[in-house]
């Protein structure tokens, strides 16, 4: 099953455009065979920022292109999943077209809200499916091996470093999470952009009911997972039971508020936005994001180091969960197979990428308009040069898009810098103990409600670690009951690949 998150040496299709007169060719060729749509509405709803910036610039295009009237409707981060929820389940189908997080796959394909998208992806030459990373394309948009979204953004974790000022201290970028503390203990109350004023070791986006918790578990998932994507790193696979309560979960609870005494004072109310400016301006030597950092970092218009930062694959640990006793143990070969230099890596496919799916419900006219226009969004005509641009929300997921650089270059990103930008990324995507995102009924209140609720308090010096841990793991065990434990366990076993 892990072969699928290996993008190097995937059999792409003779259409994957690797030269710009390829894609020059295709985007000739898919104008000219566009459908028309005149008369068709077709409404989309999705995550307001930046998202749906990148779905909107492409939506007025395709109104152009084929007569199609495109509503857009744009929602709060916190209010995505709940209206899009709240609508399919009221039958009020008011939306035709939802981009959505690919972690929300079971509460929308189980109950039939959307459309199996297989056949039309299989007749779809423009799409280029096979150019689709195969992490994206078999796991993203799929579930029990059918095609039910497709991908126009893809989404994990890395750590952004200020490249200039750990080389002028001969420091080396961090490969573990303790690495991390020290490198933002160390420039933590310097001034990192000469304006005068001291600046800050880290910077992380810790607002409750934001991502709070995906960096959390950024932090975690090292911890926690060892023995390939399979073993799962959030619940053990044949009970269910949390990974919570144990030595190895503590330690990245530790770590997780340690980084706040080296950050913004604000930052438990810090916002992406907030993070994203403070590292662009010069004043955190790190920050913990997803792939826009890397390029709205490299817009001079908006950003004080366009040539000064780097981007690296998660850190990781040393010790590790021995899930047979709950406690701490060193990095072994038996413990720690894909461990490099004994440093355990399990990058965290935070989210894993947005993606397009279809209302099962709409009009068969609305759905082919709708396929056509999420198709549009994600064919490499249009998304290789989408990837490049910061206000999107768009990252990598296309192997064309790793193979070409030149639309890189082209938005002004450094050779240096798109080596290592696209290296952190290609590293992550290759390693064989990647994290998946949780993706099981109601993982929204496992993890945005009940682990939020916790980080939140006991960051604040509300509660104590031990307090916490109780916290998430009795509510977990209570929303597993309530659930069904077989039915959640054959569900997480599935989004594993371990059926």
């Amino acid at each position: 099953m892990t072969s699928f998150l290996l993008f190097n040496g995937v059999g792409c299709n003779s259409n994957n455009p690797t030269s710009k007169t390829t894609q020059a060719e295709n985007q000739i060729e898919t104008l000219a065979k566009q459908q028309r749509f005149d008369g068709i509405t077709i409404t989309v709803a999705t995550f307001d920022k930046p998202i749906g910036v990148g779905v909107e610039r492409r939506a007025t295009e395709f109104e152009k292109l084929t007569g199609a009237k495109v509503n857009m409707v744009k929602l709060p981060l916190k209010d995505v999943f709940s209206s899009m929820q709240r609508e399919f389940a009221n039958k009020t189908n008011q939306y035709d077209v939802v981009v959505f997080s690919p972690q929300w796959m079971a509460d929308f394909v189980v109950p039939g809200y959307l459309e199996n998208l297989t056949p039309l992806v299989k007749a779809d030459r423009q799409l280029q499916w096979d150019d689709i990373a195969p992490f994206f394309r078999d796991f993203t948009a799929t579930y029990q091996g059918q095609i039910y979204a497709i991908p126009v953004d893809g989404d994990f974790h890395m750590v952004y470093y200020r490249t200039d000022l750990l080389e002028k201290a001969g420091v080396t970028p961090p490969r573990t999470w303790d690495d991390y503390v020290a490198v933002a203990k160390k420039f933590h109350g310097k001034d990192l952009n000469a304006d005068g004023q001291p600046d800050y070791g880290s910077c992380m986006a810790k607002q409750p009911k934001h991502v709070n918790h995906q960096l959390f578990w950024s932090v975690a998932s090292s911890f926690l997972q060892t023995q390939g994507t399979q073993q799962g790193g959030f619940f053990d696979r044949e009970t269910m039971k949390p990974l919570v309560n144990n030595e190895a979960f503590a330690k990245a609870l530790d770590i997780y508020k340690e980084t706040t005494q080296y950050a913004p004072l604000d930052e438990l109310t810090l916002n992406l936005d907030g993070a994203r400016k403070l590292f662009m301006d010069g004043r955190c030597a790190l920050t913990l994001d997803w792939g826009d950092t890397g390029t709205l970092a490299i817009d001079p218009a908006i950003s004080k180091i366009p040539d000064k930062f780097g981007a690296l694959v998660l850190p990781g640990s040393q010790q590790v969960l021995d899930r047979k006793t709950g406690k701490l143990a060193a990095c072994d070969k038996f413990l720690c197979p894909y461990a490099i230099d004994g440093v355990n890596h399990a990058p965290y496919g935070a989210v894993g990428g947005w993606v397009g799916g279809i209302n099962a419900a709409a009009k068969p006219a609305v759905k082919e308009a709708g396929y056509a226009l999420i198709s549009y969004i994600s064919q490499p005509a249009q998304a290789n040069v989408d990837v490049t641009i910061g206000i999107t929300g768009f990252n990598p997921y296309r192997i064309s898009q790793f193979m070409n650089r030149e639309n890189w270059l082209k938005v002004g990103m450094q050779e240096a810098a798109v080596s290592k930008y696209l290296g952190g990324i290609s590293v992550s995507l290759k390693n064989p103990n990647m994290v998946l995102d949780l993706r099981v009924p109601e993982n929204a209140l496992y993890q945005r409600e009940i682990l939020d609720k916790a980080l939140t308090k006991f960051l604040a010096g509300k509660i104590t670690r031990q307090e916490a841990i109780q916290q998430i793991e009795q509510e977990w065990e209570k929303t597993t009951d309530r659930v069904g434990r077989e039915s959640q366990l054959k569900a997480y076993r599935s989004s594993l690949g371990a059926e």
